[in-house]
């Protein structure tokens, strides 16, 4: 599975639908339908949903030593 497939998993479903249902070139309107959206708020949507794919990537990308606190890391 790909960093992308993990964060997309990771998002709530609204946000992942939308983000699929746009890469998959589905009709704006119809999105709307689907996640029940207004049409003139479906831009600050995908905003909002492309910066939460964008963290839950940033996440996934970082190792899990590279989250482990300095103090631990240091005492070792």
């Amino acid at each position: 599975m790909s960093p992308r497939e993990r964060a997309l998993r990771t998002l709530s479903a609204p946000y992942s639908l939308g983000l699929r249902l746009r890469e998959a070139g589905v009709a704006p309107e119809v999105i709307c339908d689907y996640l029940d959206v207004e049409l003139d708020n479906l831009d600050a949507f995908y905003r909002l949903a492309d910066a939460k794919l964008a963290a839950a990537e940033s996440r996934i990308a970082v190792p899990k030593s590279a989250k482990t606190p300095l103090s631990d890391r240091t005492n070792r």
